[in-house]
């Protein structure tokens, strides 16, 4: 089934079952799609826009200049999605014990999101711009973030020796996370 740019408002998808096929241009508002499948869908340009998506399951399925913005997206599997022209931005989003692994995400834009546990393992963020983001126990492990911006993110902790960043921006204080595996004190001093 094919649909284009068309709305869907206040759909609760744990009751109705959501229709397989392929989206373009279209908008999901106030929907809840928590433990629903959406395996094998096709999403192109699409916008989800205060949809719970929590839970909801992406095998094979395909994410093109896909929006999320005020989404309640726990424990998503993006690393199921189709490779294949995957490209995803966030907003205001919770995104809390995700998982990105192995996902190519370069120069997406995530804003104001809670990324807290969410696994990075292996994932290509070159040139991403990671603004005000919460990464608190997220896990960098094998990560390209060449070029990414985090200067107004917090609480990540990642390794610069298993993870590149060459020509990253960061700002103090969140700097300090490049440290953490030295379980080192640093005192501003005077002056």
């Amino acid at each position: 089934m094919y649909t284009d740019n068309e709305q869907f408002d206040k759909i609760n998808y744990t009751l109705t079952p959501f229709t397989k096929g392929e989206y373009e241009e279209c908008t999901f508002t106030n929907c809840d799609f928590s433990h629903t499948s959406l395996a094998g869908c096709k999403f192109v340009g699409c916008t989800f826009f205060q949809c719970n998506l929590s839970i909801v399951k992406l095998t094979d399925t395909a994410l093109r200049g896909v929006h999320f913005k005020n989404c309640k997206m726990l424990g998503v599997r993006f690393d199921e999605c189709a490779e294949f022209g995957f490209s995803v931005s966030f907003e205001g989003c919770i995104l809390n014990m995700s998982s990105f692994f192995k996902c190519k995400l370069s120069k997406t834009t995530i804003t104001n999101s809670q990324l807290r546990e969410t696994d990075f393992t292996e994932c290509d963020l070159t040139s991403a711009v990671l603004d005000n983001c919460d990464f608190a126990a997220a896990i960098f492990e094998r990560t390209i973030l060449d070029k990414a911006d985090l200067r107004t993110s917090f609480n990540y902790s990642l390794d610069p020796e298993r993870n590149r960043i060459k020509k990253a921006k960061f700002t103090t204080p969140g700097v300090l996370g490049l440290l953490a595996k030295y379980d080192i004190e640093i005192d501003k001093g005077k002056g």
